[in-house]
């Protein structure tokens, strides 16, 4: 029937046999998910509309965890607004502080998003749930009132570009690496309003922690959304986080792809994004030496329980160089929990860095870790625009943790492989 993964996903939550790229739809949606900056806004209009209820209070999702815990009055205000909300239209799935989590890494480890779902939310890193095999994109906060309600979206069908990953990648590289690699490559709006699809022997060799960092920043490439096929792995990850029964599509062998493009992950060298943008990329071989002043672990990205074990076991016995600040955020309460069970909190704090509750703060400049004038950072976040961490002045490199780990104990942008050896 010629159609990908993400055409088909959408064809079936629009009722509809086939759909193609450019066709306008009207889809079912299993998910509305918000945050403390977007669900205000969308409150807003959702009351506008004249309703008294969201369309299923189990399939909407709430979480303040941008300025969560509140940094200052306003941010208090906003938090305290859906909190009225969700407790008035008794919304199941409403987490802050104490069981909150960042939300994109929150939700797939609750089992709240299973393959073939439809899913938008009001934050442009909704994608980051394509690497369960669902359709997952970000929206306006107009579009998530209207999905609050009505439980639909329209969407315009996007078209696709196949990622073929071929090989195993080496020991520090990771998923963070290949998604940079391959912005670098095509560029911040190679893949405008377009569906990354990855496939290809290479995704057995990627953690369910790497293919959600992968689709995370999907939207980096101006993708509409990334999206894995479902896998071993994938299976294996859900076990024990849902009961629902969920529907795996796969690609049409003869799908209309715009390119397909061949990654061997086995080339693909630890890389970093320069400022002031994603697609400024550099392998570690090329980049001179950079002092840093801050480095940052965590974040929707990479601040899975894999991420931090990966800086322990780097920063474990050393210690964060002298005058760099080293800030981890786990993703969620669970995380946390079960990196202090492993031991790994242990070894970062011992290395000298600091733990936070899981926030987005750092990330958008929001709060715990903000740049000063002149001040450069390693972060494995997912953007390094002009002042997105800090002063207008200040700037980010996007790594991997194990990048990151490294750079905290020499006070340079360091290859983790020069730990190693």
């Amino acid at each position: 029937m010629k159609m990908t993964m993400t055409q088909k996903i959408l064809a079936a939550h629009a009722g509809l046999e086939y759909v193609e790229a450019g066709q306008l739809i009207e889809a079912d949606l299993d998910l509305v998910l918000g945050n403390d900056i977007t669900t205000p806004v969308a409150i807003t209009e959702f009351n506008k509309i004249g309703i008294t209820e969201v369309f299923d209070k189990n399939k909407v999702v709430i979480v303040p965890d941008h300025f969560a815990p509140a940094k200052d009055i306003q941010a208090a205000t906003q938090c305290k607004c859906v909190r009225e909300f969700a407790n008035d239209k008794n919304i199941t799935n409403y987490f802050e502080v104490g069981e909150m989590g960042i939300e994109h890494a929150l939700i797939p480890e609750k089992g709240l998003v299973v393959p073939g779902d439809a899913v938008i939310g009001a934050d442009s890193h909704t994608c980051t749930y394509g690497a369960l095999g669902a359709f997952s994109t970000g929206v306006g906060s107009t579009d998530m009132a209207a999905g609050m309600a009505t439980g639909k979206a329209w969407f315009k069908v996007p078209s696709a570009i196949k990622f073929n990953l071929i090989n195993q990648p080496t020991k520090y590289v990771s998923g963070k690496d290949i998604i940079l690699h391959i912005i670098g490559m095509i560029g911040v709006d190679g893949a405008l309003y377009k569906s990354m699809e990855f496939v290809g022997d290479g995704i057995q060799h990627l953690s369910m922690d790497s293919r959600f960092t992968m689709a995370n920043m999907a939207i980096e490439a101006g993708a509409k959304n990334g999206i894995f096929e479902v896998d071993f792995i994938t299976r294996e990850y859900l076990k024990g986080r849902t009961d629902r029964e969920y529907i795996v599509y796969t690609s049409d062998a003869d799908a209309i792809y715009d390119e397909v493009i061949t990654i061997d992950l086995s080339k693909v060298r630890p890389t970093v994004s320069c400022p002031h943008s994603p697609d400024n990329t550099k392998t570690l071989d090329e980049l001179p030496e950079i002092k840093i002043d801050q480095v940052v672990i965590g974040s929707c990205t990479n601040g899975r329980l894999e991420d931090l074990r990966m800086a322990s076991d780097i920063l474990k016995g050393k210690k964060v160089a002298k005058g760099v600040r080293a800030i981890v955020f786990p993703g969620t309460q669970q995380i946390y929990l079960d990196a202090l069970a492993e031991g790994i909190v242990t070894n970062l704090v011992k290395a000298g860095c600091v733990m936070s509750t899981p926030t987005c703060g750092p990330c958008l400049g929001g709060h715990m870790g903000i740049l000063a004038k002149g001040e450069k950072a390693v972060s494995t976040t997912n953007r390094n625009f002009v002042g997105r961490m800090g002063h207008i002045e200040s700037e980010v490199y996007l790594a991997s943790p194990a990048v990151a780990a490294a750079s905290a104990i020499t006070g340079y942008i360091t290859n983790p492989e020069k730990i190693d050896a």
